[in-house]
């Protein structure tokens, strides 16, 4: 390589940097000096009002005696657990639907990825409120059969129901996903699965499947993640108490309880590392599992 090649390549380089400055600051300021902090933080009693008192593993040794926290834990899984596998399978069974062709196929996937858009925000939440309230639509409709329903986000059986059929209904990002693997799938493997007499669920099975599973797997990642980091729908469904008894109380609600209402920074600093860590290692456990059951182009 000549003196002037390396003198150009060097050029590029430094002006690389220089673009890269912005967002090298925007994380630096943003996000890491913060994530430093917090995990000091959460090593010590903070209160805002008065300097950090280091306490060690105190706010840690705190949650395994504080039953708020398991309450959240408790509710956070069933909510993961149950709303995350609905939404895919909803997901997936309308992207096979619009992958049949159907005209107009530009408009519906918008409309189905508007839910998406809409889901997390405080609107929708307050809709969401409306809908299953004591006066909701749900309770309407249901009283033009003679039935008396009770406010369903006031029952602890049925609040964290309606916030799993929010989740799912939020469905647009993945679908559209699903619907950009399904037409990466050879029409030649599903002709050769029908000449062996395999009928449509077969085809499904067999064909479909294991093709997808590499989507199936991306989905399942990036939604888990975000089930884990529902906030805004149980903080304006329960005013931000994660009633009723509890049953809406999720982790990141708790952690905002502790922070920013009873101004216990340091237990929020330390609950928010310990979710931080849980999501970490759900994540970790499903790419160790994925090589059991999703298949790639190389396998």
């Amino acid at each position: 390589m000549t003196s002037r090649s390396r003198f150009h390549l060097n050029r590029q380089g430094r002006a690389a940097h220089v673009f890269l400055i912005p967002w090298q600051l925007g994380f630096l300021l943003v996000t890491a000096v913060p994530l430093l902090a917090s995990l000091y933080l959460a090593f010590t009693n903070y209160d805002i009002l008065n300097p950090p008192e280091w306490t060690g593993l105190e706010n840690f040794q705190r949650m395994i005696h504080d039953d708020q926290f398991w309450a959240s834990v408790r509710v956070t899984l069933i909510y993961v657990l149950v709303s995350v596998p609905l939404q895919l399978a909803f997901a997936l069974l309308l992207a096979l639907i619009l992958d049949r062709g159907l005209k107009g196929l530009a408009f519906y996937r918008s409309a189905f990825y508007l839910p998406s858009l809409l889901g997390s925000s405080v609107a929708i939440a307050i809709l969401w409120r409306e809908i299953f309230g004591d006066d909701g639509l749900i309770n309407k409709g249901l009283a033009l059969i003679g039935i008396h329903g009770e406010s369903w986000l006031q029952n602890p059986r049925t609040a964290l129901a309606t916030l799993i059929v929010l989740n799912v209904w939020t469905f647009g990002s993945p679908m559209v996903i699903f619907l950009a693997g399904l037409r990466q799938i050879p029409d030649e493997l599903y002709e050769a699965a029908r000449v062996d007499g395999a009928g449509v669920i077969k085809q499904f099975r067999h064909v479909t499947v294991p093709l997808l599973t590499p989507i199936i797997f991306f989905n399942l990642i990036l939604q888990t993640i975000g089930a884990f980091q529902t906030f805004t729908q149980a903080h304006i469904v329960s005013g931000g108490t994660g009633g009723p008894a509890n049953s809406t109380l999720f982790y990141t609600l708790y952690v905002y309880q502790q922070g920013f209402v009873a101004f216990d920074m340091g237990y929020a600093s330390a609950l928010a590392w310990v979710l931080m860590v849980a999501i970490a290692v759900v994540t970790a456990l499903h790419f160790l599992v994925s090589k059991y059951w999703v298949f790639y182009g190389d396998n």
